[in-house]
């Protein structure tokens, strides 16, 4: 029976049929190979072909052209495996011995032949490089009928993806002059893109016949399997590859790293002391350089004793003082003529004693009712206790005048007493009994309550930082320790750090001069750095201390077992920055998530750094990673071993 269109005609219904199989067509789901399939591809260019898509890319395809003479595994390809946007294909073909004999007797023969015209025509340079290479043809043939060698061909094709036809050229340059470091020679499959472009799909299929001959030796070098190695040509032994079991040499000061500065997380337990006890230990005794670590725990001073450096105990019942109000002579090299003078910042350190004082203020409760006035009183107070010992930029100032003696043929000058807490407080003091202005009374008040617990003159219980400097770092110390451990934990401890770093640029860091050829390797090292991440101020100063260490050819390494501290802190993150190593110990699982994010681990290494054993990690170094074992001898452990346990057994 006929049916009526729109229109009032009649159809058929076959008409129909054919309606209804294209209306089937049309709404039918869509296979897999029709959404992924690109629209088309334009090979109508002779250097490179269109994949035409919802986003439009350009491809262009390479073969290997030539090869070097020489070349050291896993280097030859490398820069091509690795380089962007960038597939590679391999097509390996093993020759049989019949076809590989002939072959070579063929080359010996040819090789011969022009040897023989080479000397008859006088060229004798030439003729000694063809026996030479006739030699070598006659060894591999030999090794070929004795079954220890074998010839294989080999026809290498990349291609290389870009969105832009001016970035792919741009991207062609680079990838040449990459391989052209390693003399090898690539290009472009020139009216050929459409070959060279299926012969790098995943089919199978060779249509480039572009061969190179290799032997059994030489075929491993263009396959991209390659173990993750890192380490230094030079420094100490830190441990070895758990992949290849080869020792890991690590130089803490080596010319391809950005920055000196080094981290360590890992979680209680997993070996971060040990491994920083060996750090310092080897390239103390192996480099000559020289450690100083901010010791939270306690743990170091063993070390310092084996080493035969200096072990510092602050503590409220110890007569050590170290004087928040210390200042020091540095050098830099002046701009303009490139020489070193001698300057001294007091603008920079009065701004690191009002940091230090502010946290000081705010207390263990970082009380809300210090504010940017309360820090201006302080800061103002700070710098008159300088001008009122005559103390400015000029290096001469910090020297009492007409001091000068000469001692063993130097000049050995007198330093003027520093201000300290105690006579800053007094000095507060007298400004709170003559201020008039109403908005400064509370504020004066505060300070008066407060910072009576820091100065001597009162009894305060945390008075160990009023009075002048009772000890000097000594240069050229193996090891120095100060040892923090018997201080209060809360508060205490922290604000110590906070204190002794600030000390430590100016006694430790700042004699580092600028001019690389006098400064000598240093490392400080904090320990335990977390308790100083909910003190603004503390943090403030680690951010400053990790960005400028490297200038004055120091290493700050930071130890923590608290990642996720650092993860969710955005002020911190300046020291993970500036950090070019990296060594992950055994994490918690809990942490594990926000190191993988931060540090873009793979499934593997994150599942690995959550059930290592201890000791183990995973070294990061620039781009560079390793999976690490830090196993000391039995000699260090007798001074780097925490566990209480072990210690006492070992003692009986």
């Amino acid at each position: 029976m006929a049916k009526t269109n729109l229109l009032g005609k009649k159809k058929d219904d076959n008409s129909e049929k054919v309606e209804q199989e294209l209306k089937r067509r049309i709404i039918r789901k869509k296979t897999i190979k029709e959404m992924i399939a690109p629209t088309g591809i334009d090979a109508s260019s002779l250097d490179h072909i269109e994949i035409i898509s919802t986003t439009d890319r350009f491809a262009r395809s390479f073969f290997v052209a030539n090869l070097p003479r020489m070349c050291t595994f896993p280097e030859l390809f490398r820069d091509m495996y690795t380089f962007g946007d960038i597939n590679t294909s391999v097509y390996i073909n093993p020759i049989l011995e019949s076809t590989s004999q002939n072959d070579l007797n063929r080359t010996i023969n040819e090789l011969e032949t022009e040897r023989i015209l080479a000397e008859d025509r006088g060229n004798i340079n030439r003729a000694r490089l063809l026996a030479q290479k006739r030699m070598e043809t006659e060894q591999l043939r030999d090794e070929i009928a004795a079954g220890f060698n074998k010839m294989f061909e080999a026809t290498i094709v990349c291609t290389l993806f870009a969105y832009d036809l001016k970035d792919l050229d741009t991207y062609t340059r680079l990838l040449s002059t990459e391989m052209a470091k390693s003399l090898v020679d690539i290009k472009s499959a020139w009216a050929n893109q459409d070959d060279a472009f299926r012969s790098n799909l995943p089919l199978m299929r060779k249509k480039i016949n572009e061969k190179h001959l290799f032997d059994r030796e030489s075929i491993g070098t263009v396959f991209p399997f390659t173990s993750s190695e890192v380490g230094h040509s030079s420094g100490i032994p830190l441990g070895y590859n758990l992949q290849t079991g080869v020792p890991i040499l690590f130089d803490n000061f080596h010319e391809s790293l950005t920055n000196y500065n080094m981290v360590i997380f890992a979680k209680s337990g997993a070996g971060k002391s040990v491994t920083m006890k060996t750090l310092i230990s080897r390239s103390a005794v192996l480099m000559g350089i020289e450690s100083l670590a901010l010791d939270a725990e306690g743990e170091y001073s063993i070390v310092a004793e084996s080493l035969g450096g200096t072990n510092v105990v602050i503590s409220p019942s110890s007569d050590t003082i170290i004087n928040l109000f210390d200042i020091e002579v540095e050098n830099i090299k002046d701009e303009i003529t490139g020489r070193e003078r001698e300057v001294l910042n007091v603008e920079s350190k009065i701004e690191d004693v009002t940091q230090a004082l502010l946290t000081m203020a705010k207390g263990s409760t970082r009380s809300k009712e210090v504010n940017e006035l309360t820090k201006q009183i302080i800061a103002e107070s700070v710098g008159d206790e300088y001008a009122r010992l005559g103390i400015t930029s000029d290096p001469q100032s910090l020297y009492v005048s007409e001091s000068a003696t000469i001692v063993d043929g130097r000049i050995v000058k007198e330093k003027k007493e520093l201000p300290t807490i105690g006579s800053w407080y007094r000095q507060i003091c007298e400004k709170a009994a003559n201020n008039t202005n109403s908005d400064y009374q509370f504020h004066y008040s505060y300070l008066i309550k407060v910072m009576k617990q820091y100065t001597r003159e009162y009894d305060g219980q945390m008075a160990y930082f009023d009075g002048q400097s009772t000890i000097d770092l000594l240069d050229e110390s193996p090891f120095i320790n100060l040892d923090i451990s018997q201080l209060e934990e809360r508060f205490a401890r922290p604000l110590a750090q906070q204190i002794l770093l600030s000390w430590i640029w100016e006694k430790y860091v700042k004699k580092n001069s600028e001019d690389r050829k006098k400064a000598r390797k240093k490392r400080v090292l904090v320990d335990e750095a977390w308790m100083l991440l909910p003190y603004p101020e503390a943090v403030d100063f680690l951010n400053t201390m990790a960005r400028r260490a490297r200038k004055r050819n120091v290493s700050l390494s930071i130890i923590s077992q608290r990642f996720q501290d650092f993860y969710e802190k955005q002020e911190v993150q300046a020291v993970l920055t500036s950090s070019d190593t990296k060594l992950f110990l055994a994490q918690d699982k809990s942490e594990i998530e926000y190191v993988k994010e931060v540090f873009k681990l793979s499934e593997g290494e994150a599942s690995f750094l959550t059930t290592c054993q201890r000791g183990q990690g995973l070294l990061k170094v620039g781009q560079d990673s390793a999976l690490i074992s830090i196993r000391p001898t039995a000699k260090e452990f007798e001074f780097m071993e925490t566990n209480l346990n072990k210690v006492v057994s070992r003692q009986r």
